[in-house]
């Protein structure tokens, strides 16, 4: 039977003869941040001319250097191409898994954030700009899912970060106005921090939606009997 290299192999042995260095034109025009998905990124960067990424928490993922603007990212798995045309962006090679399917990572400007990290700057009013315009393109992305933002809010209040968890709780409003649980979660959190007035409002929001929100039915009898 004849042995068959697999495509990895050849990966790596093209890569052995390829120099693993790259060109000052080619760092100028690739460096920097691309958008993975709507609310992750890919930084790449260069050490001794060597091509690194910082991805999920991991720095210095070294990428095999496969050609002049291909590489081999042993994380994704993928080979990814560099591609200056319209504009420098990142595409995954194709291959039989993407089932057709064309990756594209458009690279970000100087300045631009995903809305989470405009949230952890502080920058809440750039934050709820970013997340509608993900809503805007596509409901249904589980970035601006109402229960993955609600979530975020409680991890916050369990760091008794009220104030970071009520903006998330405010965007996610926002977003979701005819969400009685959203106006829940927003009044749980002012009365955590003991501000009574807001906390009725937003419960008596919330069964204004729902009459039958019964957290929020708890909650506003607690606050009468005091």
């Amino acid at each position: 039977m004849k042995n068959f290299l697999t495509p990895l192999f050849f990966l790596f042995l093209l890569a052995s003869c390829t120099s693993q260095k790259n060109s000052e034109d080619f760092i100028t025009a690739t460096q920097g941040r691309y958008l993975f998905n709507d609310n992750e990124v890919i930084e790449i960067y260069f050490k001794e001319h060597l091509l690194y990424a910082k991805w999920r928490g991991n720095n210095d993922l070294k990428l095999l250097k496969v050609s002049d603007s291909a590489f081999y990212m042993k994380e994704l798995n993928e080979k990814i191409l560099f591609v200056r045309q319209p504009k420098m962006h990142i595409e995954l090679a194709e291959k039989r898994e993407h089932k057709g399917v064309k990756y594209h990572f458009r690279k970000l400007l100087n300045d631009e954030k995903t809305p989470h990290e405009y949230f952890e700057a502080k920058e809440f009013s750039k934050a709820l700009e970013a997340f509608k315009v993900i809503q805007q393109k596509d409901s249904l992305n589980p970035t601006i899912n109402q229960h993955t933002l609600n979530k975020l809010g409680y991890t916050f209040i369990k760091k008794d970060n009220f104030d970071d968890a009520l903006e998330i709780f405010k965007i996610n409003a926002i977003l979701y106005p005819e969400s009685s649980n959203v106006f829940d979660s927003m009044g749980e959190a002012y009365l955590l921090k003991k501000d009574t007035v807001n906390a009725i409002i937003n419960f008596k929001k919330a069964l204004s939606i729902n009459p039958e929100n019964s957290s929020s039915k708890r909650f506003l009898k607690k606050i009468i009997k005091k």
